[in-house]
């Protein structure tokens, strides 16, 4: 009996030991996985403190090209450079206007790598999105998985149709509670991914070489500020609305 019972406490322990380290690694992935994405968005930060220093540093040489251009009745000209000057600030103004740095680079190197495959891009914000009650970390996975996700899908959809896709982020505050709310082209996905998307790691509407952990990683940033997130998928658009209450640390923002 005795020989058992010891058998028997080390089936259990190694079966504990097994389960501990499938933990362990489950979340040693995660954490890996979370790095990565912080090391791209540090390098989104320093891309985007460049452009905003390179267009600060260029913009007397582009008054006195104007002014030249102006001064010698070339005003169709002017009018064509300050056009094309002004969509350049506005692409950078859409994404740092009152944002933390590192949000402001994701913001915009999103917004470069979509318009880079012809994907229009509407940020739609009532009040920066570092206004969230989260963490710069949080409101990073958050926006950078949702972009990522959204990217993707328009780029598959465009592939297909051959049209160009649109995905909106609109961002408000309504009764105490942050609104967000991200649009875009998408394939049919299937039901049972449908059913599983935001609830376990490893469902994906991407192919091979995905490993799911974007939807999961958003669900849990929403959970965490015990918020709600809905989806709908409907005439090949798919939706998020995500709600966030305006309460941080026991107070109300």
């Amino acid at each position: 009996m005795l020989v058992w019972g010891i058998i028997t406490v080390l089936g259990v322990l190694c079966v504990y030991l097994l389960l501990s380290r499938f933990s362990m690694a489950r979340k040693m992935k995660t954490l890996s996985e979370e790095a990565k994405h912080f090391d791209e968005q540090r390098a989104q930060f320093n891309e985007t403190f460049r452009v905003v220093r390179s267009e600060r540093h260029d913009f007397l040489k582009h008054v006195s090209a104007i002014h030249f251009m102006l001064e010698n009745k070339n005003n169709e000209e002017a009018k064509q450079y300050l056009d094309e000057l002004v969509e350049g600030y506005k692409e950078t103004n859409l994404s740092i206007k009152g944002e933390h740095g590192v949000v402001a680079g994701v913001l915009h190197q999103m917004y470069r790598k979509a318009r880079a495959l012809d994907i229009e891009v509407v940020y739609d914000f009532d009040l920066p999105l570092s206004t969230l009650p989260l963490s710069d970390q949080k409101i990073i996975t958050l926006i950078g998985n949702l972009l990522s996700n959204s990217i993707d899908a328009c780029e598959e959809w465009q592939k297909k149709y051959h049209q160009q896709a649109l995905l909106t982020l609109q961002f408000y505050k309504r009764s105490g509670l942050y609104l967000l709310t991200c649009k875009n082209n998408s394939l049919p996905i299937p039901a049972q991914i449908l059913d599983q998307l935001f609830v376990n790691y490893g469902k994906t509407t991407k192919g091979d070489g995905h490993e799911g952990l974007g939807t999961k990683l958003i669900q849990d940033v929403v959970h965490e500020a015990n918020g709600f997130l809905d989806f709908v998928h409907k005439d090949e658009e798919f939706m998020i609305k995500i709600k966030i209450p305006a309460i941080k640390k026991g107070e109300i923002v």
